[in-house]
């Protein structure tokens, strides 16, 4: 991995530069070190140029931490990347909304990237992931005498986070099929971990119908935390109803040299002005089929109520296991999950059950306002799980 040279080799047109990695946060104490320790490898490749990073909930420091830290290590231009996959509500709206109210209190210059996205480095980081787990099940199999299932007969299913954004969701499955081909896999099946369809219990259900011998169910997320929890949970429950076939786990990106390696690319992007997201499928720009009505929303966060505040779950010693959220619906407030200093009518757990990159949903009692996903009752959806536990 090639690196910034020095701080002194970037252009600052209004000062010395600085890095600030914008997370979204989390209840779950690894998923949040995890985050931690991909912004100190970024700050080790990049050099003498300052790097901070901060949270819009959950877990400290939160942006304007990182902000008022770069400020007083002698920063004077921001270049700020949203440490998200792909780029919905969080990225569009919440940080832009913090990043540029700080700039216009502070008169700080704060340049803004664009997400990670479907990028060739990302594409390789998951097939590394991906190919790990293959070699050792093939491993395994050759220690005990098994031959290994070919490829043809395996189906590769990639798990996003699921988001209201249908651009969000659409390159998920972008990513799935550029993974299938680029193994060779026998079919590919796009599933999400929450608020659209189809869901992972679900549409495992109707992956195994195709008649695959094996199964690799790869999480398509950064870091650790109660969603990749809950998809090995649920990945489990269907293996127990076809125990004929055989269901590996990839583990999820982490911080991969590759995928530290496109963070570097999106803030040499934001030095050469080259950081447009792509507003053509934007559901917020465009008269996208089935969104039209959330054109020209207004750019705010939603997370003030909750920034900077810590609640680690004393449930999990450390790894979240979900057990705050076993089927992916949060306990209510008293029944083994945290309490809150404020009201939330459906509780939380580890973290957000709402997907991070977007909304709550539209029972979040948040008192503001998460435009209703048009198909939260699909069947496949969300209301999969309302109607096995309610």
């Amino acid at each position: 991995m090639t690196s910034v040279a020095s701080a002194s080799s970037l252009p600052a047109v209004d000062g010395p530069l600085g890095v600030l990695v914008c997370g979204h946060g989390s209840r779950n104490r690894l998923a949040v070190a995890e985050f931690a320790g991909l912004a100190h490898k970024l700050q080790h490749h990049l050099a003498d140029v300052p790097v901070e990073y901060g949270y819009l909930e959950f877990a400290r420091p939160i942006l304007r931490d990182g902000l008022d830290a770069l400020v007083a290590r002698g920063v004077r231009h921001v270049l700020a990347v949203p440490a998200m996959l792909f780029a919905a509500g969080h990225a569009k709206n919440d940080i832009p909304s913090v990043l540029n109210s700080y700039a216009a209190e502070t008169g700080l210059r704060i340049d803004y990237g664009r997400e990670l996205g479907v990028d060739l480095k990302m594409i390789q980081a998951a097939g590394a992931r991906i190919r790990a787990c293959l070699e050792a099940a093939n491993a395994a199999a050759a220690a005990a005498g098994s031959p290994a299932v070919p490829l043809h007969d395996t189906m590769l299913v990639v798990v996003g986070r699921g988001s209201s954004d249908p651009d969000a969701n659409s390159n998920v499955a972008k990513v799935t099929r550029m993974l299938v081909e680029g193994f060779g896999f026998g079919w590919g099946e796009t599933l999400y971990s929450g608020v659209t369809f189809p869901l992972v219990e679900p549409g495992l259900r109707q992956a195994v119908k195709l008649g695959y011998r094996r199964l690799v169910v790869f999480p398509y997320f950064l870091f650790s935390g109660v969603l990749v929890s809950r998809i090995h949970q649920h990945t489990d429950r269907v293996a127990l109803e076809h125990p004929h076939l055989e269901f590996l786990r990839a583990g999820y990106l982490g911080d991969h040299e590759l995928v530290l390696d496109t963070f570097r690319d999106r803030i040499e992007e934001v030095l050469r002005g080259d950081t447009n997201m792509n507003c053509g499928l934007c559901k917020y720009r465009a008269q996208v089929l089935g969104f039209e009505r959330e054109v020209g929303a207004p750019q705010q966060s939603h997370h003030h109520h909750v920034e900077g505040l810590v609640e680690s779950c004393q449930l999990c010693e450390r790894e979240c296991t979900g057990a705050c959220q076993p089927d992916g619906v949060p306990l209510p407030l008293g029944a083994g999950a945290p309490s809150h200093d404020h009201d939330h009518p459906h509780g939380h757990g580890h973290d957000h059950s709402h997907d991070q990159n977007d909304s709550h949903g539209d029972e979040s009692g948040h008192g503001h306002h998460h435009p209703v996903y048009p198909h939260a009752d699909h069947p496949l959806g969300p209301r999969s799980l309302r109607e096995r536990t309610g």
